[in-house]
Order: structure tokens, then sequence, then C-alpha cells
């Protein structure tokens, strides 16, 4: 059993229910345009001055819009294996919102098992650990298998 604390790489980025994981965002209230991460402070549609935000549970489910493999290790907050093995990393469209949000593949899921328009749902999966935490991030996992 695993007696280590699971908390967020990115606090207040997505929800810890390993259930039922969801993005964090928030939406204008005026011209309902979505934002990942939250955003609060004003509407970035050029047709809305709105200031008014609800904060939000996303699309857990979307399409893949576009996947490549990450070659070489990404910046912080990330904290690279040693030795640095590759992953793939998918821009999901989310179902409800239509917003492109960036996030790796799930382990063990190559940019060969995918293609543009699968769909893929959030997972949560650990970035790294220490002496007391795992710190977890949201992964897409292709939902029915990924390419054929």
């Amino acid at each position: 059993m695993n007696s280590k604390n699971q908390v967020a790489a990115r606090e207040g980025w997505f929800t810890l229910d390993a259930e039922r994981p969801r993005l964090l965002g928030s939406q204008c209230q005026q011209c309902h345009t979505y934002y990942f991460p939250v955003h609060e402070q004003y509407c970035r549609n050029p047709e809305c001055e709105s200031e008014q935000f609800e904060q939000i549970e996303l699309s857990h489910r979307g399409k893949i819009w576009s996947y490549t493999n990450a070659a070489y290790p990404p910046p912080e907050p990330f904290k690279a294996a040693d030795p640095y093995e590759v992953f793939a990393l998918a821009a999901v469209e989310l179902e409800r919102e239509k917003l492109v949000v960036l996030g790796q593949l799930a382990a063990g899921v190559t940019v060969d098992d995918v293609k543009i328009g699968d769909e893929v749902e959030l997972t949560l999966d650990t970035l790294f650990s220490d002496d007391e935490n795992d710190y977890l991030v949201w992964k897409w996992q292709p939902v029915n298998g990924g390419a054929a």
C-alpha cells in the first residue's frame, strides 16, 4: 500500500479525484468563453469586456487535435527520469468546450498508438515522487485502445 501523500504537481489546475479527475478552468459569464487554467482577470475575447468568471470543471474527454513525442526533457516543473525516457504528448480538443489542452499521453502510449481524431479521457499519474509525496499530473488515456 502506498503511504505517500498524493498532491498535484501544479496546484489548482486539476482535481485529485482518481475516479473522476477533471481539469479546472473558468468561463466568462458574459460571452461564455472557456479558459484553462483558471483565469479571472479580464475576458480575452476581443468582443467582450467582462471581468466576471465562474470556476468550472472542464470536460474529461476530448479528441486528439495533434500529437508528438518529447525527444528531450521539458522545463520545470517536469522532473526527468535519469536516464531520460521519450514520451508522447497530445493536444486534445475538449468535448464540450472545444478548447485545446496539451498533456502527456498515459504511460506506455506512443505516437504509433494514436491518430488525430482519436478519443481520449483524463487520467492521473505520478510525475515524480520524493520521500513524502507522489506529485500527480493529468494525462490523456486513449478510449477504445487508440489507433488501429
